[in-house]
């Protein structure tokens, strides 16, 4: 899996191991044309056997969507349809300010901050996803393990009757 943090200057990205269990930051991408930008993502998502992307979606506080919104879903439109592979948007709320707050609690200069903070946001925002999708995989298998008891228990009952 391949998460973006798209601006118009740069795209924050990050990948996951196979098993979609960690995220790992890359380097950004300075942004040139649109044409160039989807060819070199098309190289990383090869490069990285990506079978899904996730792309941040820029809200305001209140949920609703932002000017940044907007563009950010015509730029993955075009990346899905470039790629052939399928695109999740992923509240990013917060997270370029998150990444930006650790970068600064670990020291890291105002140029490292600047050169780091769309790769760290891009790995918020993938973490986030994955962290959701395990737990919406934990709830379902915790329902179906409970039905299935349910079921075996209805079985036992016909069973002793």
């Amino acid at each position: 899996m391949l998460a973006l943090d798209v601006g118009k200057k740069r795209i924050g990205l990050a990948v996951s191991d196979e098993m979609g269990i960690t995220a790992q930051g890359l380097e950004t991408l300075e942004r040139t044309r649109i044409r160039e930008d989807l060819a070199k993502l098309k190289y990383i998502a090869s490069r990285w056997n990506v079978q899904a992307v996730v792309v941040g979606k820029p809200l305001h506080m209140s949920g609703s969507d932002s000017r940044q919104s907007e563009y950010t879903k015509e730029f993955a439109g075009r990346l899905g349809a470039y790629l052939g592979l399928p695109i999740q948007f992923w509240d990013e709320r917060l997270t370029s300010a998150e990444a930006e707050r650790m970068l600064r609690e670990a020291g890291a200069t105002l140029e490292k901050r600047k050169k780091s903070v769309d790769r760290l946001a891009a790995v918020l925002i993938l973490e986030s996803y994955l962290e959701n999708r395990r737990l919406e995989s934990d709830a379902t298998g915790a329902a179906s393990l409970a039905r299935s008891e349910e079921h075996t228990s209805e079985l036992q009952s016909h069973h002793d009757l």
